[in-house]
């Protein structure tokens, strides 16, 4: 039996990376998950077909975050799917969906701040509003923050800005819905190979640089993120919440000094 049996899970932008390997983590422990996409169809049946293949069960739902009417589509297919497989509540929701930025202060334009804040701050405070009402008590809320909160690099300042404000939505969460039993927590990835970063994966010096600023020597999976997610998502997560936890391997830690 896994720790999520019975449970039901929402991942938003779960049909590649760090989304998809959460599914995998959350369908592998019994959970029946929802696979949220924005465009890419093929991807999120792909994530679906192999949670399926592997003996868990999943549904894409659909909405392209950023759009007007985007919350009210994923909730209004959430539901359905919920109620083709025989469920009726949610228990754990990942707000993992977001878009990057790689524009210093000097090129950020309104259009692309405003965009983001969209996607990365607006899009999971009211998807945590619109799921309150399915949440059942005991349940989870795991929000996918970055390191790039802690590690200052002007080029992604608009990206950065968007994600220290989605953890400081975390403790006040945690404290409004902790006599339900709801745990609200913030997981901030480093660098981690999806495509994201393909361009760097491609080049070995590049991908050697990036693992020489990291305590473990090397960069993030995404199962690396996945496994804490399942953490707190679990029974054994019960005693956390309101916390930001680093996931990044260590990066950025100090001075690395030769052995």
């Amino acid at each position: 039996m896994g720790e999520l049996d019975g449970r039901t899970a929402l991942v938003t932008g779960g049909s590649r990376g760090i989304g998809r390997a959460v599914a995998l983590r959350l369908a592998a422990e019994g959970a029946l998950v929802a696979v949220h996409y924005g465009g890419n169809e093929a991807a999120a049946a792909e994530t679906v077909a192999h949670i399926a293949e592997a003996g868990g069960r999943a549904f894409a739902v659909q909405a392209r975050f950023g759009e007007s009417g985007a919350v009210d589509r994923l909730f209004k297919e959430l539901v359905a799917g919920l109620a083709e497989h025989g469920a009726d509540g949610l228990d754990v929701l990942v707000n993992n969906a977001g878009i990057h930025s790689v524009s210093p202060l000097g090129q950020l334009t309104e259009e692309e701040f405003e965009r983001l804040l969209a996607v990365n701050v607006s899009t999971p405070v009211f998807v945590v509003q619109r799921a309150l009402p399915l949440l059942r008590d005991g349940g989870r809320i795991v929000n996918m923050g970055s390191a790039a909160t802690r590690i200052a690099d002007p080029n992604q300042i608009g990206y950065t800005v968007t994600k220290a404000a989605l953890a400081a939505l975390g403790p006040s969460l945690a404290n409004e819905l902790g006599r339900r039993g709801i745990t609200v927590n913030t997981v901030e990835p480093g660098v981690v190979l999806t495509d994201m970063i393909a361009a760097y994966a491609a080049v070995p010096e590049a991908m050697a640089g990036l693992a020489s600023i990291t305590a473990l020597g090397r960069v993030g999976r995404p199962e690396d993120i996945a496994d804490v997610v399942g953490f707190l998502a679990g029974p054994q997560g019960r005693w956390v919440t309101g916390q930001t936890i680093d996931v990044s391997g260590g990066t950025y830690l100090g001075p690395i000094m030769p052995g």
